[in-house]
């Protein structure tokens, strides 16, 4: 009994020290005012120059990964927001830049192709969303996965 009693006491005492609620997250109205700035720039276009839109690896053996960053320029007066990457396949990975690209800088959506069980000519598509007029065009990844002896 006495020790059901201490080990009740101790887990108590446990849950009591820990503080579960989360931290790091916003005001509601910080939140708020960042969607609106956020939905603000949206709305306003901007236009894009892609430095990099095809990129062809070459070949590369069955289970490599292939890592390219496709480059781009926000060439019109606006900041440019890149909502969305979305690739093809679930092989191929992009990355897009968290920040507003501001006029007459250049930006970066970095792609990783895991060629893992990809035998064979390989051509992937990344589908890119913004603010941007005209849209980004889709990006182009092509090579060839040899065999692993």
């Amino acid at each position: 009994m006495l020790k059901s009693l201490l080990l009740a006491g101790s887990v108590a005492a446990l849950l009591a020290s820990c503080d579960v609620r989360r931290k790091d997250t916003l005001s509601p109205q910080l939140s708020a005012k960042d969607s609106a700035a956020k939905a603000q720039a949206m709305a306003t276009p901007t236009s894009v120059q892609m430095i990099d839109s095809a990129y062809n690896f070459g070949k590369v053996t069955e289970g490599e990964v292939v890592e390219y960053s496709y480059r781009f320029k926000n060439t019109g007066a606006n900041p440019l927001i890149v909502t969305s990457a979305t690739a093809s396949c679930g092989c191929t990975v992009p990355e897009k830049p968290e920040q507003p690209v501001m006029p007459g800088e250049t930006g970066f959506i970095k792609v990783k192709f895991n060629s893992e069980k990809r035998v064979g000519t390989a051509h992937k598509t990344i589908t890119v969303m913004s603010n941007a007029e005209p849209a980004f065009p889709e990006l182009q990844l092509t090579g060839e996965v040899l065999e692993k002896k």
